[in-house]
């Protein structure tokens, strides 16, 4: 046999390259690795940077420096399921750090992360796919693409997935993606409420919790709530309240219960089950303060439905809340209150708290927390509303303190809301006679002044609610609180401008506040109002009425026309006729201006001007007769002294009248008299010698004074001119023209008793000799001023004779209205009944308007809309 010869390795092959073993170090060698071809460098590079990876945050951004997302986005869809499978774990930790995810948006990546759900992959893949995606799903633009690209139905399957890994990034990235409501509709569609709630029954609580919080998002709308209860979901949930070991599971299962509270359905089956019962047991006894918050906040959902309002006040839910209040928690204080709010629509409820609740509710206003202080106010605003016991007990509780001092918080709705109380405390005078003794027109201010419009809305109906007398008016005045209120009319809020225009209107209850309105601009500014169809209303336009008829000479300069309502009182004056827009100087300043060429300004004024104590608010308004005030009253007593009574109709000019007491019947006669006559009718009952003792006291005090008139110096107080020859007017005609029982007669009289005073009877062919002109220059030229009082004028023309007439009438209550014509013509118009229908069996009295002539034929009655009236207001 032949010896064996050793056969020789053959060499490789010339263009194969030698394996190469390399050591790495550095992760950029390792990213440079990515772009390799091989499928095992590719899977060794992956586990490399997924190891770097997991090390922390530095290192995720270092490998976005580096450049590594954009080769490993393309590994996602390799061919080799180790490369596939080792990109998509690193995506799982990367997606963590918020730049890799706006880098992987800008990629497009979410597609291929999605396809790694798909049934057939791996469950480790399965993992960190679904993690990927719930660190992408964080951030809306996320969602959006996940949810269009259908990303929802494979995350729904795998919360069936046997690895809990998967479960859990599954049901937090659907968790992230119901926010969107879209994506709850559609979570629907694909019926994942029983996969969703299979997950509470694992053993992780991570994944339970997450469970929970997706339902207690979902089960805001009603048809995951009908899905929840048709498949049991409301039993799981009350087991796991009965398991004192889930107690860390308790707070958010109260959650979606108070969701489901919101269902009668759900609310009838969860009594049934003894549910109920629970929750209020649960929210009394728990020492966890969020457990005893969201079973309130379930409570509080529940009772915005009257049925299940109904079923709470069986269950006695009242008492549960009260001791609730006396939580030391804010938080479950706030939820108490809101409950409260809630249960307020319940009549039972609203008797129950007025014993308890509502002083507890009053301590909470003075917390430091701002919010309890809102919450509080919430509950008190319901619970005082269309309830005066309950407003009463609030005040009871020294309420008023603390809710004018929260007037002042830093919360908008616990201003509104203070607010709203007050106004409720305030429809009973005894209440608001205690608010407005709090300086409450002073703590207004600065809601008034607020840039929230529901502050705003308030405090203006605060204002309407509690300025219902003079002396809370005038502290508004003189707080201040007038410009910012005129300042809301220009609002663009509905509600806004309807209850400033509402406060404006209860503002404008006196002359001076009207006075002050209109020159703040309130007029002007309502009429604007009033001239759009959307923007006014019914309180706007009483508003602009009351302003002007409690400003008469400003309506009368205006309109041209003074009502039998508008009762002309001391201190009115004639200006003219005055175009829109133009303001109108207060008497004062036109007393002051030095004599021009133009018309008389014509005044009207009973009140003498020697100095005297100023007048209270309500004396100033009961002038409806003669000496209804203590001013006029002295003078007129000082009158009787130097004359004795003449029984005639002619008196000496300047001169005084009779003590008052001569002159009472006016305030006893006459159902046509003004209110303010009635007023002070019963504001003198009961002065009698006292009365008297004053008067005589004011007497001498102004014997001792300097007079004051028009002219005096302006260190002084200022007093309109007075009008010696207009006092005894008064007096004469309340002496010898009220005790006349026919008004048709006495107007007769009264008309005859002007014409006589104004330069008697002027025949129509001799008008235009009648010099009235050249004696109202003497007049302005003796006064030196421009301001004329009524009672001086000797020879009065038209306008002259009717205001006269409607100054007299109105004193002694007889009703007729002023109205301002063309070309110098004015008249009175008074309305009687038709006597020819008098004795007609079953005619109605019907009322005719007549004018009454003080030119031509003194005394004589037009018919309006009658040839003789027409040529009497226009010829």
């Amino acid at each position: 046999m032949g010896k064996k010869i050793k056969k020789e390795a053959e060499p490789p092959p010339k263009d194969v390259f030698d394996p190469l073993t390399i050591e790495s170090k550095k992760a950029a060698t390792v990213v440079l690795m990515l772009n390799s071809p091989e499928e095992e460098i590719l899977a060794k590079a992956c586990e490399a940077i997924y190891r770097f990876a997991l090390k922390g945050e530095e290192n995720k951004a270092t490998l976005l420096e580096l450049g590594a997302v954009e080769p490993l986005a393309k590994l996602l869809t390799h061919e080799d399921k180790t490369v596939r499978r080792n990109a998509t774990m690193i995506f799982g930790i990367l997606a963590s750090n918020n730049d890799v995810k706006k880098l992987l948006r800008e990629l497009d990546v979410m597609n291929s992360v999605i396809a790694q759900l798909a049934p057939e992959e791996e469950v480790v893949i399965h993992e960190f796919a679904s993690l990927c995606l719930a660190n992408m799903s964080a951030e809306y633009t996320s969602k959006v693409q996940i949810f269009e690209q259908g990303g929802l139905e494979p995350l729904i399957r795998l919360l069936s997935s046997p690895d809990p890994d998967v479960k859990k990034n599954s049901i937090e990235c659907i968790y992230n993606l119901v926010q969107d409501f879209q994506c709850r509709a559609t979570l629907q569609e694909l019926n994942a409420i029983p996969s969703i709630l299979d997950l509470l029954k694992t053993e992780y609580p991570v994944i339970q919790l997450l469970a929970l919080k997706t339902l207690a998002v979902i089960t805001n709308d009603k048809e995951c709530r009908a899905m929840l209860r048709e498949n049991q979901g409301v039993d799981h949930l009350i087991k796991i309240l009965e398991t004192k070991e889930l107690n860390d599971l308790h707070i958010e299962v109260l959650s979606v219960i108070a969701n489901c509270l919101e269902d009668m359905d759900t609310m009838v089956l969860i009594q049934q089950t003894g549910g109920l019962k629970k929750l209020l047991s649960f929210a009394e006894n728990s020492t966890i303060p969020d457990i005893q918050k969201n079973a309130a906040r379930a409570i509080t959902k529940a009772a915005y439905d009257p049925e299940n309002r109904k079923l709470f006040h069986e269950q006695e839910v009242e008492k549960c809340l009260v001791t609730l209040l006396g939580s030391e928690n804010d938080g479950t204080k706030i939820a108490a209150s809101q409950a409260i709010s809630a249960m307020c629509e319940n009549s039972g409820s609203k008797e129950f708290f007025n014993n308890q609740g509502i002083p507890q509710l009053i301590q909470l206003l003075k917390s430091d927390n701002e919010e309890v202080r809102e919450a509080a106010a919430l509950a008190l605003a319901n619970l005082t509303t269309c309830h005066p016991a309950n407003a009463n007990a609030a005040a009871e509780g020294d309420g008023i303190d603390a809710l004018i001092n929260t007037l002042s918080s830093k919360r908008d709705g616990a201003i509104a809301n203070a607010a709203t109380v007050l106004t409720n405390m305030a429809v009973q005078e005894p209440l608001r006679l205690n608010i407005q003794s709090h300086d409450i027109m002073h703590a207004l201010l600065s809601p008034l002044r607020s840039s929230n419009t529901l502050v705003q809305s308030k405090a203006a109906l605060t204002v309407a609610a509690t300025a219902c007398d003079v002396e809370a008016r005038t502290e508004l005045r003189n707080s201040g609180g007038l410009e910012p209120l005129v300042e809301l009319l220009r609002s663009k809020n509905d509600e806004v401008r309807r209850h400033t225009s509402w406060a404006v209107m209860v503002c404008a209850g006196d002359e001076p506040m009207a006075i002050e309105l209109c020159r703040l601009g309130a007029l002007d500014i309502l009429e604007e109002i009033n001239l759009s169809v959307s923007r006014k209303n019914k309180f706007s336009e009483a508003a602009y009425n009351k302003l002007l008829n409690n400003h008469l000479s400003l309506k009368y300069s205006r309109t041209g026309y003074l009502s039998s309502s508008n009762i002309i009182s001391d201190g009115f004056y004639d200006y003219g006729r005055i175009n829109p827009g133009t303001k109108l100087l207060p008497l004062k300043d036109l007393c002051l201006q030095e004599p021009a060429d133009q018309r008389a300004i014509l005044l009207v004024n009973s009140k003498s001007s020697e100095v005297s104590p100023p007048p209270s608010m309500e004396d100033k308004s009961s002038d409806a007769g003669y000496g209804r005030s203590i001013s006029s009253s002295s003078s007129l007593r000082r009158a009787s002294k130097e004359k004795t009574k003449e029984n005639s109709y002619h008196f000496s000019a300047g001169l005084g009248s009779p003590t008052e007491e001569k002159s009472e019947p006016t305030s006893g006669r006459n159902t046509s008299l003004s209110k303010s006559a009635a007023k002070e009718k019963g504001s003198r009952k009961g002065r009698g010698k006292k009365e008297e003792e004053k008067v005589k006291e004011e007497e001498e005090a102004a014997a001792a004074a300097p007079k004051l008139t028009g002219e005096g110096s302006p260190d002084k107080e200022w007093y309109p001119p007075s009008d010696p020859d207009f006092r005894v007017y008064v007096y004469e005609v309340t002496k010898s023209i009220l005790p006349i029982t026919n008004i048709k007669e006495q107007i007769k009289v009264l008309a005859k008793y002007v014409a006589e005073k104004m330069g008697g009877k002027i025949p129509k062919e001799k008008l235009h000799d009648f010099s009235w002109e050249l004696h109202i220059s003497e007049l302005k030229f003796q006064l030196k001023s421009n301001v004329v009082p009524i009672g001086q004028i000797k020879k009065g023309i038209f306008y002259h004779r009717a205001l006269l007439f409607k100054a007299l009438a109105d004193k002694i209550g007889i009703g007729c209205s002023l109205v301002r014509g063309e070309y110098g013509r004015a008249w009175n118009e008074v309305k009687l009944m038709n006597e020819s229908r008098k004795g007609v069996i079953g005619a109605v009295p019907l009322p005719e308007t007549y004018i009454v002539d003080l030119m031509f034929h003194p005394g004589a009655l037009i018919k309006l809309r009658s040839r003789e009236a027409d040529l009497y207001r226009f010829l």
